[in-house]
Parts: structure tokens; C-alpha cells; sequence
């Protein structure tokens, strides 16, 4: 069974011939506008693939055409619907060093110097700059780690890892 990722939402009509404005994550620009079919949730939870006709930037939306939606009517009823792509498509256009959050969550933190169990992921968010990763530490405090090379240097999926530079005051 396939799993789905939102990559965007239809955040309102574009002129009159069904063209919608969609949000989407801003470093996922070209990765949308590679997209040639996304997938809407109908109301018994399944997913209905809606195909890219057009689509172009405008400001800080992307101007969507989807086949067979030609007016604002035809649009109206998706207003507020998120889009997904299969999961499998993101996987195949992530890059060496990026990963879905879903990946990361639940991964054990540790301190690369000496080994130590530090915590656990328990979310990720973005400040605007750089992505931060939420850490459970021993203590049960969350602390926000820096989501960048110099203090995750290492990020092993495969044995459900983090390693991080534990800087003085990173972790308290």
C-alpha cells in the first residue's frame, strides 16, 4: 500500500478558467513544479489523482492548471484540499543529505565525542533559516538542535541514529 506526503495546498482560485493558487514548503519550488500528478483526499479517504497541466510561480504561490477543471465552479470544492504525491517520488528526489521527517522522529541522539545517549527526536520544525530538529533529552527537557552539518554530522537511518557535535549549551 502506498503512503502519501502533502506537498502542497489549494489555497484559493486563480482568475476565472479553474487555474488554483497553491502553497507549498518554499524549498520545494523546482520539486513541485517537476510534479506532472498530485493526489486530493475524497471524503471516504481515498486518494484521487488530479493531473498538472500547467503550472507557473507567481509570487510566493504556484498558479496550478489541473486537466478537466475549467472554470472557478469546477475549482471551488477543492478550495482548502491538501495535494500528496506517493512517498515513493519524494524518496526519489531527495538529495544524499535530506530526509522526511517521519525518518527522523524517534531516532536516538549521540553525543559523537564520547558515545553517550543524549535523547531522542521527537520533531522537526524550520525557524527560517535552517531546519531544527526537537530533541527529548535524558532529563526530559526539549532542547532545539540546529538541523546543519557542523552539528549533525552524522544521520543513520539505518540503525535509527542521530550523532551531533554536543557544543556547551546545546543540550541542557
Amino acid at each position: 500500500m502506498s503512503k502519501y506526503v502533502s506537498v502542497g495546498k489549494i489555497l484559493n482560485f486563480h482568475g476565472i478558467k479553474g487555474e488554483a493558487k497553491v502553497g507549498y514548503s518554499k524549498s520545494q519550488l523546482d520539486f513541485f513544479l517537476s510534479l506532472d500528478k498530485v493526489y486530493l483526499k475524497d471524503c471516504e479517504n481515498n486518494y484521487v489523482p488530479f493531473y498538472i497541466t500547467s503550472a507557473k510561480p507567481h509570487k510566493n504561490v504556484i498558479i496550478v492548471k489541473f486537466e478537466g477543471i475549467n472554470s472557478i465552479n469546477e475549482l471551488l470544492p477543492y478550495k482548502g484540499a491538501l495535494l500528496f504525491v506517493d512517498e515513493n517520488v519524494i524518496r526519489e528526489n531527495l538529495d544524499e543529505d535530506e530526509f522526511l521527517i517521519d525518518e527522523l522522529v524517534g531516532l536516538e541522539v549521540f553525543d559523537i565525542e564520547n558515545g553517550k545517549k543524549l535523547g531522542f527526536v521527537i520533531g522537526v520544525s524550520n525557524n527560517g533559516a535552517n531546519d531544527l530538529i526537537s530533541v527529548k533529552t535524558n532529563s526530559k527537557k526539549i532542547c532545539l538542535v540546529p538541523f546543519v552539518k557542523a552539528i549533525v554530522p552524522v544521520v543513520d537511518i539505518k540503525d535509527k541514529k542521530i550523532m551531533i557535535n554536543n557544543i556547551e549549551g546545546l543540550l541542557e
